[in-house]
């Protein structure tokens, strides 16, 4: 929204309306809340930090514009209920420094500490409960089209990458067919007269989807004991791009500290703590089910001295719960599956988790998970659900003592 400098001159100079708020300073962060979820309930909007009342341009110094995107971003996670997804951009006018804040009309109704508001002309208002009700229906309605179907603001069809996308598209399309085949795939969708990228889109082929979707990323710690100690900690990664390529990077993570023990009675034996493959459907898994509309929360992978425990954001989908995991399947998001089903593996990873795609589709990968992980250990992994945040636990393999037949 207001993409260009010379249109944004334009809607300053306009003053205040239905799509835009002009604040001279950062607010306190309760009114900051209730402005900003104000325009999500409605049709969206933007907020200026550095801009008075009356149109004048009075700009913020460049100390005080790092900390205000910072707090606004922690405004959107911790002081709005769903969190906002916004975009936050610098911008120098007239030699003055500003700070504007895009927040997409969203899928969700959204409160703050002061209640329900919406965006009704040029200011906020508190929503009276009908139309609280009414706005309920309407975007429990919307909810139908998927979160990762939905577009990223700020973004257009050049935010996807040429060399992520082709993998998805047919092979010697013209320009004008490619427009086309991304639209149809998902990975391209409108917004009014503009072309924006969908969250699969930035998720499966931007370099850096955490630049729009704040938290898309896997973080991995390996601790040498059995408890979050920072003394103890030896090794700690984000692994950050494409998704496919966030899981390559946490299985060769796993790998190196995937301890192996090995009996050599009648040739040799290999005993790994963790199963790989099962390890892989565990991350697929997560990435594949986790919420990305929550990014309040990151994918976590821990290892420790006894176990490996994988932290993924969200609720589980629908009717699924930690006792049917099993042998119930639904998919939060369905393009991300279906994306990742196309993407061949390569020799030594297809062969290590013994499949040929990223995903397979078979609903086999919770059973995979429990199955080759008790085998192993003689433990069953354990699932639990924290606050909408699923944890798995899967218990290290003891090496195998001296004249064991397992």
């Amino acid at each position: 929204m207001f993409d260009n400098l010379s249109e944004l001159t334009e809607k300053i100079y306009l003053g205040e309306d239905a799509t835009i708020e002009f604040k001279r300073e950062l607010p306190h962060r309760n009114s900051l809340a209730d402005e900003i979820s104000a325009f999500a309930n409605a049709k969206g909007g933007v907020i200026l930090i550095g801009v008075d009342d009356n149109s004048e341009i009075v700009g913020v110094n460049r100390q005080e514009l790092d900390r205000a995107e910072k707090t606004v971003v922690e405004v959107c996670q911790d002081s709005i209920e769903p969190t906002v997804l916004i975009f936050t951009e610098k911008l120098r006018i007239d030699d003055k420094n500003l700070l504007k804040i895009e927040v997409p009309r969203s899928l969700f109704v959204h409160k703050t500490s002061n209640g329900y508001f919406i965006r009704q002309g040029s200011s906020k208002r508190e929503m009276p409960t009908e139309q609280l009700a009414r706005l309920f229906q309407t975007r429990s309605q919307a909810r139908i089209i998927a979160f990762d179907e939905q577009f990223v603001p700020n973004t257009h069809k050049n935010t996807l990458s040429t060399a992520l996308y082709q993998r998805f598209i047919t092979e010697g399309a013209t320009e004008d067919e490619i427009e086309d085949l991304l639209l149809k795939r998902r990975l391209l969708v409108k917004d009014g007269e503009q072309y924006r990228a969908s969250v699969a889109g930035v998720l499966m082929c931007h370099e850096k989807p955490e630049d729009y979707l704040y938290n898309s990323f896997i973080q991995a710690v390996y601790y040498l004991g059995k408890d979050k100690d920072a003394n103890y900690q030896l090794d700690a990664q984000d692994f950050k791009g494409p998704l496919d390529r966030q899981i390559i990077h946490t299985m060769k993570f796993v790998k190196r500290y995937n301890a192996i023990a090995a009996r050599k009675d009648i040739g040799r034996i290999d005993f790994p703590e963790y199963s790989m493959r099962a390890i892989f459907e565990a991350v697929v898994n997560a990435v594949v089910h986790r919420d990305y509309s929550k990014t309040g929360s990151k994918i976590r992978l821990f290892m420790f001295a006894d176990r490996l425990e994988l932290y993924s954001p969200g609720a589980l989908a629908n009717t699924v719960t930690v006792d049917n995991l099993r042998y119930s399947q639904a998919t939060r998001n369905e393009l991300l599956a279906r994306l990742l089903s196309e993407i061949t593996l390569d020799y030594d990873m297809g062969r290590q988790v013994a499949r040929r795609h990223f995903l397979e589709r078979r609903g086999e990968g919770v059973g995979i998970i429990l199955n080759e992980s008790e085998t192993l250990s003689g433990k069953t992994p354990v699932y639990e659900l924290f606050n909408e945040e699923l944890r798995l636990t899967i218990f290290a393999a003891k090496p195998p003592l001296a004249g064991d037949k397992k």
